[in-house]
């Protein structure tokens, strides 16, 4: 399931706002993602159910609705967002043109809860052609899906450790927490990194060559890449990992 969490990252925490950012979170199909990782977090949530105690669980449940409750994630992720992404307009007009909505239909299709559940055990490895695969490779290089991934993984994974720590305050404080955040987020990257190719190749495997090629040099674009560190910026701001949120 982590394969397909980046994509759930990039679209699920940022904030509906006027004029060209509001029009681009609606096109670029982040209410429908958000959705979707409300109902990988109620996933997650139950699968803790049997191995916690009660009152821990009870904890749990409450601390990471009150992390990823949507108000709460939109004010920090619009925060940053405002900070990174100065104008919308070349990604608006991207996600506008029918290349755009297709993506962003294939992005909500393997994101769907369905999906995920279907995929849980490991995507059905894609056969491609040698230029097919240069231009997957160009497009894993342009979308920081590696990070998006491990944040993702550890929002959901951290919803226990968040609620140990705050029922035994000091459990797990100061620069060992943050160590261990570090180390957690290289291995989920290495982990993630092995499978990327793959993963883009299956979530776009209804684009052509050319469609692929067209939304690769986007990503490489100068506008590409404004957006995408604007997007993963408001992504940890939104799910606020290893941070204290009140």
């Amino acid at each position: 399931m982590r394969r397909l969490f980046f994509l759930l990252l990039m679209f699920c925490t940022l904030p509906a706002w006027a004029d060209g950012h509001d029009q681009l979170y609606k096109l670029a199909g982040w209410p429908e993602q958000r959705a979707h990782f409300v109902d990988a977090l109620k996933a997650a949530q139950q699968r803790y159910r049997n191995s916690l105690p009660p009152a821990v669980f009870d904890a749990l449940v409450s601390n990471s609705n009150q992390r990823f409750a949507p108000q709460a994630m939109d004010q920090r992720g619009e925060q940053m967002l405002r900070q990174t992404l100065q104008d919308p307009n070349p990604a608006l007009q991207f996600f506008q043109s029918p290349l755009g909505r297709k993506i962003v239909n294939a992005e909500l299709t393997a994101t769907r809860p369905d999906q995920l559940a279907k995929n849980a055990q490991g995507l059905p490895h894609i056969q491609a052609d040698d230029n097919r695969l240069l231009i997957i490779g160009h497009l894993a290089n342009a979308l920081p899906a590696k990070e998006a991934g491990a944040e993702v993984s550890m929002a959901i994974a951290g919803v226990a450790a968040d609620s140990l720590s705050s029922m035994i305050p000091g459990l797990m404080g100061g620069g060992t927490t943050q160590a261990m955040l570090d180390s957690q987020r290289q291995r989920l990257m290495g982990q993630i990194g092995k499978d990327v190719n793959n993963t883009l190749l299956y979530v776009y495997r209804d684009l052509s060559d050319g469609e692929l090629d067209e939304f690769a040099s986007f990503a490489e674009s100068n506008d590409g890449k404004a957006y995408y560190k604007a997007a993963l910026a408001a992504v940890r701001a939104g799910l606020a990992v290893g941070q204290t949120v009140k």
